[in-house]
């Protein structure tokens, strides 16, 4: 990469600075984040109304009996999401206050194995952390994922796989994003500070050197600019959280999705139901997980938030996480 397109790109991240603070501490796992939805997300195709008719599971006396003592005792799951972040992950209803979205739906199946009633407790993004680590929380589905440096302090049980999509328009000019040299040539937007810039970084990069045009990589301040920016025609694509893009596929009905890539890009990427290390209660979490997988409880959930492409296959306990940031 040239000195001068190194400086362009380190600007644009530093104008960007302010924004990414905000997301980071409401919305989804802050590698990922996303700005506010447009206002016109919330279409007929997804209900959004405080009436969410969640999905539920029937208790399974063997995997209840798993869960820690105190936990049963009390009868109740507590449970830490971040409430405010991007559709179709854990928002906020038409009311403004009824928290829904596919992470509150997944941790209702689970308390309904466990035999336990579900406490959703709404907080920021870095107490969901410290509230799990402290015990105040029994587990945070909040779009978390598993990263090794977070192995240190947390027991983790997948239940989606981590990934990014590639959005553009219906009829536009790009079908299929499937390898890198798809991308050459292509002017995309994407956030600035997201594993998705680095995947197409690493991807334009690789281009370059075998001797393919460059991408034009775009920035914009948030969510609502880059769907602008893709709709009249100034983008050939944006790429960003599958989550949302899907929601804004279902919604908005002018784009659609023409490829999806793991958040880790190289590295496995997932995303998992967190607890406190070494509490004893990651098992039953997997087991319940496992159970509405089995019986297709799990896959309803899915389909109701247009999420079917980060299924998983089983839910599995600490699995190896996103590699370790390299000090300094």
């Amino acid at each position: 990469m040239s000195r001068s397109l190194r400086r362009l790109r380190l600007a644009a991240v530093l104008l960007a600075l302010p924004v990414l603070a905000t997301m980071a501490c409401a919305g989804p796992d802050p590698d990922q984040a996303a700005g506010p939805a447009p206002a016109s997300a919330a279409g007929a195709k997804v209900n959004t109304s405080p009436e969410q008719n969640r999905v539920r599971a029937e208790k399974v006396e063997e995997i209840a009996a798993q869960v820690p003592q105190s936990i049963r005792d009390r009868g109740t799951l507590v449970v830490g999401t971040t409430g405010s972040g991007n559709p179709p992950l854990s928002f906020r209803a038409d009311d403004d206050t009824t928290v829904i979205g596919v992470e509150p739906d997944i941790a209702q199946l689970v308390a309904d194995v466990l035999g336990l009633r579900l406490e959703l407790q709404p907080t920021s993004w870095e107490n969901l952390f410290l509230a799990v680590e402290s015990g105040q929380y029994d587990v945070g589905f909040s779009n978390i994922t598993v990263t090794e440096e977070r192995k240190d302090k947390y027991d983790f049980a997948t239940y989606r796989v981590d990934t990014v999509a590639f959005e553009g328009r219906v009829g536009g000019k790009v079908q299929k994003i499937e390898k890198p040299s798809d991308v050459a040539g292509l002017t995309i937007g994407v956030g600035p500070g997201t594993n998705q810039e680095q995947i197409l970084v690493r991807w334009d990069e690789q281009n370059r050197a075998a001797g393919l045009p460059p991408v034009n990589i775009q920035y914009y301040q948030n969510q609502g600019d880059f769907y602008l920016a893709l709709e009249s025609g100034r983008l050939d694509l944006y790429f960003g959280p599958n989550p949302t893009a899907s929601y804004h596929v279902a919604t908005g009905g002018k784009t659609t999705i023409v490829g999806t890539v793991n958040g880790g890009g190289e590295v496995q990427a997932d995303i998992a139901a967190m607890t406190k290390k070494n509490n004893q209660f990651v098992g039953a979490l997997s087991a319940a997980l496992n159970e509405v997988i089995t019986d297709g409880k799990y896959k309803e959930v899915l389909d109701r938030w247009n999420l079917t492409a980060e299924a998983v296959p089983t839910s599995q306990i600490n699995p190896p996480g996103l590699p370790r940031q390299p000090a300094g």
